[in-house]
């Protein structure tokens, strides 16, 4: 089997020296990530070196490493290990001809990331490649382009922000054929002061746009008409989704399925499908309807992609389901959606769980982070959105969460902490047989501890 880059190939993409010849299967910047024969990049960080850890690497496997300066072993010599990787993600896309598809959004990136490879894998017969966990900002996004084959038939990459321009320097080393925005919220809002400044960073994707040059938008976006003005300047072809009338690819039918899920019939350009979602909740008939649109931008079997999107698996922090036994006895049904939030996710999310049947709705909701001046009145403001979802107990989890602590008083159930620590040392001992159990909250609030406690994981 080929290598994914010999030692000639990464030294002539970076302008590096290789101190010999040699072929790597991988690439990876975390030693703590090497699998055998992966090429190591050691970068210098904030906190760590990574040249500190190059022998670590090559004792995991490593058979290669990218270095700015000579060490024992095979490596290519660099005098910037970060723009190195840059070089070897853009030759990458420049030695390809898959066909490349850019997510970005403020809700629903790596979910929607993670259904078109589900549904470009089946329709290439596996040979399709996307960025891994949530790897979308300038670090993982190279290296996501770096690991992909140089034979791939489709590419999936996130893109994220935090501020203006960035997104704009992702995607020109992504040149995406097909560009898809998910949806705008105020994500990161502390940043850029409104939506509109949100909407027009999101819309900083188009800007890559080659080949078929395809712009998918999300219709039902109060900032579609500025979404559709950027893409406009740069797509050849616009394809809209949504539940409003006028959408390109629109859900015209919808109904609960057997053993949770959706059933759907969508109506698209010159098509119509019936297919299930097996993901529950309407933010993923949202997400399915983008899958949709993307596959018919570049043409796809879009039968096949009904096919991957009726079984998709859960995803870890991003609404995977599991039966959990409880330390009072009985089980309870606990959805982990602890990777991140937004006031959209959130109340996306609450809708889901709002259709779960159990004896009692539990939520355990985390401080949302990056909010700004708006951080007390869109926490303040997820109240409705709980008490519509019919939620009996409801678990506070950091500071921010205070000014919904205060809306929620006396209407429900409500316990407040100061942190994941004290989730998991409380929220095993309210838990009750036939309980529905929603976690969300920003990555940073370390939720995933309280799901790995619940599920008996301990990390």
């Amino acid at each position: 089997m080929s290598p994914l880059w010999t030692s000639t190939a990464i030294a002539h993409a970076t302008g590096g020296k290789a101190s010999r010849d040699f072929g790597v299967a991988g690439v990876a910047f975390d030693s703590r990530e090497i699998a055998a024969g992966d090429l190591f990049v050691a970068m210098k960080g904030a906190q760590s070196d990574g040249h500190d850890f190059v022998a670590r690497a090559f004792a995991a496997g490593a058979g290669g490493v990218l270095v700015e300066r000579p060490v024992e072993g095979p490596h290519v010599l660099v005098n910037d290990s970060a723009e190195a990787l840059v070089r070897l993600g853009v030759e990458s896309r420049r030695r390809t001809n898959a066909k490349v598809i850019g997510v970005t959004g403020s809700a629903g990136k790596t979910s929607t990331k993670e259904a078109l490879f589900q549904a470009f894998d089946r329709i290439s017969m596996g040979n399709a490649h996307r960025s891994l966990k949530s790897y979308n900002n300038h670090v993982g996004v190279p290296l996501s382009l770096a690991r992909m084959p140089e034979h791939a038939d489709f590419g999936i990459f996130e893109m994220g922000m935090n501020h203006a321009g960035e997104l704009s320097e992702l995607t020109r080393m992504v040149k995406p054929n097909v560009a898809l925005v998910t949806t705008i919220a105020p994500a990161h809002i502390e940043y850029f002061g409104t939506e509109e400044k949100i909407a027009d960073a999101k819309g900083e994707i188009f800007e890559g746009l080659t080949g078929e040059a395809v712009a998918v938008l999300p219709y039902d976006s109060p900032h579609i008409k500025r979404l559709y003005a950027k893409a406009s300047r740069h797509a050849r072809r616009i394809i809209t989704f949504g539940a409003g009338e006028g959408a390109d690819v629109r859900a015209v039918e919808q109904v609960a399925a057997p053993g949770g899920g959706t059933l759907v019939t969508a109506r698209l350009p010159e098509a119509r499908l019936s297919f299930t979602v097996s993901a529950p909740g309407a933010h993923w008939v949202q997400n399915a309807l983008a899958v949709l649109a993307v596959v018919d931008g570049l043409g796809g079997d879009l039968a096949v992609a009904g096919l991957a999107l009726a079984e998709l698996p859960g995803l870890p922090g991003r609404g995977a389901r599991r039966r959990i036994a409880l330390d009072r006895g009985g089980e309870a049904l606990l959805i982990d959606e602890s990777y991140n939030a937004n006031p959209a996710s959130v109340a996306a999310t609450l809708a889901q769980i709002s259709q779960e049947a159990g004896k009692r709705k539990v939520a355990v909701i985390g401080a949302m982070k990056e909010l700004g001046a708006l951080s007390e009145s869109l926490h303040a403001g997820l109240a409705e959105p709980i008490l519509q979802a019919g939620v009996d107990l409801v678990l506070l989890v950091g500071a921010e969460t205070a000014p919904l602590g205060a809306a929620l008083r006396n209407k429900l159930t409500l316990h407040e902490v100061a942190d994941a620590a004290g989730a998991v040392a409380l929220l095993p001992r309210l838990l009750k047989d036939g309980d529905v159990i929603l976690v969300k909250g920003s990555n940073s609030v370390g939720l995933s501890r309280l799901i790995a406690e619940l599920s008996a994981e301990k990390v």
